[in-house]
This record gives structure tokens, sequence and C-alpha cells, in this order.
């Protein structure tokens, strides 16, 4: 067992290879049995410290490629899987009532208490929070999905004692002006842009995912009139307003898009027509409306951003481009989750 280094960013000592981590589903890595026999090894093999800290990259590196995947699938196959995911933990949340101008600030709990139960079982009770696998993977699904980086503290723990698992997240360089020495800690345990870095270069890889220039990223061939569905996200390219509506009208019957709670209209600055587009989009809008599903509309041209911004009903936000559109998307559906 070799002599843990301070500067690397993952624990030698205990075999932590990232890319071996990765290999391993995030649902098999977030069960209850899993999780006890994974804390009881650790506990054996190295000190607290260590431990903690390899539990938080472990579930920070699987909660940002599932991000990223979810965000990156394209194509049928995939986007079919897409619809189909969920992530492995529960973390119902939202902005916190006393954010303030430092950043974004998220609120939220894990219900399901899995790993303070799995803690229990294998260790005992914990004398503080040791939800780390679990922050450690919402830190990453919160920072793939807001593409922002976020970092994760467990305020409260079954664990230790309390009635719920609570969580808070904010944004890291709000935490960096922070002297909470728990806080820098965890940043220090958390290389934001070199895990970023090796988890997208291992989802180009291990996926058909191809970005294109124009979407930032997205995975989304916007000269292709193909549907895009990532889960309760769905992007229909506008090819005139007969076909576009014709398209929604077969989804609809798809029973796979009923999961589908905000859809992106791009309009790929295109121009549209006064009359017979307007009355189109309108009809899209109370469609949308009375499955529950909103709709944003992305890169509109100038000229007709009036007539847009005049429909009725009107759609919920006009967005320049599609990467931000499908990251606002994602926000939508996850408050609209809560409120459920």
């Amino acid at each position: 067992m070799s002599t843990p280094q301070d500067d690397d960013p993952v624990v030698p000592e205990i075999g932590f290879d990232p890319e071996a981590v990765l290999e391993r589903d995030s649902r098999v890595l977030l069960d209850p049995a899993f999780l006890a026999t994974l804390h009881e090894e650790l506990a054996s093999e190295v000190d607290v410290e260590h431990s903690d800290r390899a539990l938080l990259q472990m579930g920070f590196l699987h909660g940002l490629q599932d991000a990223i995947r979810l965000l990156a699938s394209p194509g049928e196959g995939s986007a079919r899987q897409g619809m189909a995911f969920s992530p492995p933990i529960q973390m119902p949340c939202r902005p916190c009532p006393d954010a303030s101008s430092a950043g974004l600030r998220i609120a939220g709990r894990w219900p399901e208490a899995r790993e303070a139960e799995a803690r229990l079982t294998s260790l005992g009770a914990a004398d503080a929070p040791s939800c780390h696998l679990s922050a450690g993977y919402t830190s990453g699904w919160l920072t793939g999905t807001f593409g922002v980086d976020l970092l994760v503290v467990e305020t409260s723990c079954s664990a230790a004692g309390a009635d719920t698992c609570r969580f808070e997240a904010r944004e890291a360089s709000a935490c960096r002006e922070d002297d909470d020495a728990r806080l820098q800690r965890l940043l220090a345990n958390l290389p934001f842009d070199a895990f970023r870095s090796l988890v997208r270069e291992r989802v180009a890889r291990t996926t058909l995912a191809a970005s294109t220039p124009s979407t930032g990223g997205v995975g989304v061939d916007r000269a292709a009139a193909a549907v895009h569905i990532w889960g309760p996200v769905m992007v229909i390219p506008w090819s005139g307003a007969d076909a576009t509506y014709q398209t929604l009208e077969v989804l609809a019957r798809d029973s796979g898009a009923a999961e589908v709670s905000v859809i992106i209209l791009d309009l790929q600055a295109a121009f549209l027509d006064d009359a017979h587009d307007a009355v189109a989009l309108e009809q899209l809008i109370q469609t949308s409306d009375s499955w529950g599903t909103e709709v944003l509309f992305v890169d509109p041209a100038p000229q007709s951003e009036a007539m847009l911004a005049d429909l009725e009903p009107a759609p919920l936000r006009m967005v320049k481009d599609l990467e931000s559109a499908v990251t606002l998307a994602f926000q939508i559906a996850r408050s609209q989750r809560r409120t459920l």
C-alpha cells in the first residue's frame, strides 16, 4: 500500500483508478448492499479522511458521467435509453429561499437515506454527516446538468441521528470565498476541471455522441430533421408549420414520449410567416399545455421575435442558443418534478 499524496486528486493507496470506477454502473454503486460493503472495506483499508475522500470522488465521477451522458445522447437508440433513465438516487431539491448574489444555491434531501442506512449497518452510528458518496453523486449530477461547478454539503444525516438526510449545493466559486474549513476541504477533494475533462473524454470514447460547433456540445446535428429526446426534454427541429405540428401529433401517440415535460422548438433562425405560422405555433403551444408540457423557442430570426412574443398563449421563453435551451429545459423539468 503506497503512501497517500495530498496533492493527488485520487486515492492511489486503495487502488482508486477513475477509469475503473466509471466502468461500474452507478445504480450498482448506490445499491444498499454494495454501499454497506464499500463503507466497511474502506474503513478497514484507510483512515477516515481518505475513505471520505474516495467516496466523494467516486460519487462525483458517476453523477457527472450520468448527467453528461444524458445530455449528449443522440439518435433513436440513445434517445430511448435517455428517456428511461433516472438518477439512481432521489434528490428532490429547490433553490434556497435565502440565496444571495453569491451564485446559485440549492437545498435538497435524500429521502431514501440509502447510504445512511448502509453506514449504520456496516459501521454503526456516525458522529457527523456521512453520506459522502451521495454528496459526491449529487454534486456531479448537478454540476453536469446546470453547467456550473456545484459543491454539495450534507447538512443533516440520519446516520448521525437526524430525521432525514439533507444537503445544500453551492457554486464552488462562492465556496472558495468562504472561511469554512469543511468547505475548503471538500473543494480540495474535488478537482472539478480535471474530473470534467476525464468524464467528457470517456463519454466521447464510449458513446456515438459527436458534438457539433453549432450546438456547443449538446450532441444534436441541427442539419438533420430528427427529433431528439433526453428523458423529460424533447428537441423538435422547425421544418415548417404543418410538418412540425404533424411531428408533434405522431409523438403524442408514442408511449415513450409520455415522460417529456419540456419541448424545445428549434427554429434555427427561420423567418416565420405572420399568419399561417402563428396559428400553427399557437396550436402547438395549446396542445403541449394540455399535456402539462412547457414549450421553449430557440434561435428565432430577429424579424420573427415580435410575432412570437404576441402568440396566445405565449411560449414559456425564447432562448438564443440550443445549448442554453437544453440546460434551461432540464432545470424546468426538475422544478416540475419537485412540485408533484
